[in-house]
């Protein structure tokens, strides 16, 4: 019964006018601006796509298979997160830490692959100066691959506090404002991997 009134407190203490608590009311506020970010980087992508006069070009150079093996690893990194919290929620230490680590892992992993590829793009002569596709290819992934690090900098961080102060249920709202953005940020990649990867990697039509 206490457990809940702490909690109640905790939550009552942050809620703004609406009963929303102002934390996660900010949260939604920066993401939904990121969007704007977003949007500008995707449009301006599809408007010069397919303009670039000298290669190479996005069906030449593109790897559908490894991007793809990325993008499930990214995806599964959500679902670990689910549990993460969950388990917060619940109490369950143990549980929680090591699913908040599987995420940070699966992210950091995504971002390895990131790395490798950029360095496999630049091996084939493709870097920001070659053309359009290019420039506005690694402007956008690599706008993203911030978002991801600095994601998973968020999750060590809350790995490393649960073990020195611990997260107890009440101050589970930390490890869901994170959450909250980690799932942006997967999302995000699922409208980059289907505008760029998907749709670029067929040859332009005649």
């Amino acid at each position: 019964m206490q457990d809940i009134e702490v909690e109640h407190q905790e939550s009552t203490d942050h809620a703004n006018t609406l009963g929303v608590d102002m934390r996660k009311f900010l949260m939604w506020v920066f993401l939904g601006s990121d969007c704007l970010f977003f949007g500008a980087f995707i449009a301006t992508y599809l408007l010069y796509r397919n303009s670039s006069i000298v290669g190479p070009y996005p069906h030449e150079i593109l790897d559908i298979p490894v991007t793809s093996a990325s993008t499930f690893i990214l995806l599964t990194s959500s679902l670990a997160m689910v549990l993460s919290l969950a388990a917060f929620q619940r109490g369950n230490t143990s549980a929680a830490r090591f699913w908040l680590f599987a995420t940070a892992f699966l992210g950091s992993t995504f971002l390895g692959f990131q790395v490798f590829e950029f360095y496999h793009f630049a091996h084939e002569g493709l870097t920001p100066k070659t053309n359009l596709f290019g420039a506005t290819f690694f402007t956008l992934t690599g706008f993203h691959g911030a978002h991801v690090a600095l994601g998973v900098i968020w999750l060590f961080s809350l790995l490393g506090v649960s073990y020195t102060r611990g997260i107890p249920p009440e101050k589970s709202m930390n490890v869901e404002l994170a959450g909250l953005y980690w799932h942006f940020v997967d999302i995000v990649w699922v409208v980059i991997f289907t505008v760029i990867y998907l749709l670029s990697s067929l040859p332009p039509s005649s």
